[in-house]
């Protein structure tokens, strides 16, 4: 359907969503540990959005304790399926915020490319791309059914990689990614697929990692892999100017080890290797798929484009601009997460080079002194000392 609106489906998904939770609650009660649920659905199309949206708030009220892990397919760059992208994903991404725990942004132009470039298929089919995505799921779910070094559960993702409540929006990257008939001529090493994840070519999501900071990543690794190779990889990573770390988060990494190897659907596309990672992350460069929806959908509402079809199933015209508000202040949000510890050689090298400039007699000069004395307090680090001879340096160069 070329149409589909998320007010639709969510009032038609309300005759059905007791059914779908009838049957999640007779699954739940044959679990002897419920962790929580992984909530698969895309934002562009009616159906994911509304029924999506709808049944995310009723397993809150339902099961509010437990963890949540959403993997949805956000609309890409240039690829569209409905008309009303815009409008669906700026509407549902307020359920995204509210009612899941941990959300990992997927979109299908990103993979679309993956398969293209490594795995040599000229058209990917949404099978080739959900085999793909298969690998991340089962990836993270390795610990909760084989044994291993270092296992990681559910809940810890959401301890680990989330900060702030509503900063719970992930990247996603795979490796190795080769297709069956190079099976036998690649099988990588520890740090060579670590450093694919890395790569903004692996992002499952368009969107360029090196434009933001990690605020934290989580690297699952399954097969033939000991710790000792992990932390090397690990080690090397942090050197990497292209890899950058928000300074109030230095470490950022939390590691899993699995000694069951990949497995993969016979038949398939993906070769059959000895070791694998999947890496999870928090970058503040995922805002920028924010921005290109909000910027969708403002050009849309400027000319109230498709807007009767929202307003005739029952929504307030008024919850159009209360959407992109928020999802404006998500985009907030991750920018001054971003941005919250600024480099202490900026800020003192900006305060005294103003100082100088604006004085130049005997009184500013005690006046500058005295605040220099101040500034190389027990509370400041030695990278604000150092700044601070270079400005005494400075004075007595200007002889102010």
């Amino acid at each position: 359907m070329w149409f589909e609106n998320l007010i639709r489906h969510y009032t038609v998904g309300k005759e059905i969503v007791d059914l779908c939770l009838d049957r999640v609650r007779k699954l739940a009660d044959n679990c002897t540990g419920l962790q929580g649920f992984l909530v698969f659905n895309a934002v562009g199309g009616g159906t994911g959005s509304g029924l999506g949206s709808l049944l995310l708030e009723r397993l809150s009220v339902d099961y509010g304790k437990k963890s949540k892990l959403g993997f949805t397919i956000f609309p890409s760059p240039q690829v569209s399926t409905a008309v009303v992208e815009p409008y669906n994903s700026v509407l549902s991404t307020h359920s995204l915020l509210e009612h899941t725990d941990v959300a990992v942004l997927l979109d299908n132009e990103a993979i679309y490319d993956i398969c293209r470039r490594s795995l040599d298929i000229e058209r990917p089919t949404y099978t080739n791309l959900n085999r793909l995505i298969s690998q991340i799921i089962s990836s993270l779910t390795t610990s909760l059914r084989f044994d291993g070094a270092i296992n990681v559960d559910i809940t810890e993702f959401q301890t680990n990689l989330v900060p702030y409540p509503r900063i719970h929006f992930m990247l996603s990257s795979y490796a190795p990614v080769i297709s069956a008939e190079k099976a036998y001529h690649e099988q990588l090493s520890i740090p060579e697929i670590t450093n694919a994840v890395f790569e903004p070519s692996s992002m499952m999501a368009k969107c360029d990692p090196r434009h933001g900071k990690y605020m934290a990543c989580c690297l699952m690794y399954r097969g033939d892999v000991v710790p000792k190779d992990v932390n090397a990889a690990v080690a090397s990573i942090k050197t990497k100017r292209t890899v950058q770390f928000v300074d109030w988060c230095p470490t950022g990494f939390k590691c899993g080890i699995n000694y069951q190897a990949p497995t993969v659907v016979p038949g398939g596309d993906l070769a059959k290797v000895q070791r694998a990672v999947c890496m999870i992350s928090n970058n503040t460069a995922v805002a920028e798929v924010f921005s290109r929806i909000d910027h969708k959908f403002d050009l849309m509402y400027a000319k109230r484009a498709f807007v009767h079809w929202y307003v005739g199933e029952g929504m307030e015209e008024g919850e159009f601009s209360e959407a992109p508000e928020d999802l404006a202040a998500l985009e907030k949000d991750y920018e001054e997460v971003g941005v919250e510890g600024v480099d202490d050689e900026e800020e003192v090298h900006k305060s005294y080079s103003i100082e100088v400039r604006d004085f130049a007699n005997d009184r500013a000069k005690e006046e500058l002194q005295l605040h220099i004395r101040i500034s190389d307090s027990p509370t400041h680090d030695t990278k604000s000392s150092r700044f601070v001879m270079d400005i005494e340096d400075i004075i007595d160069d200007l002889d102010i």
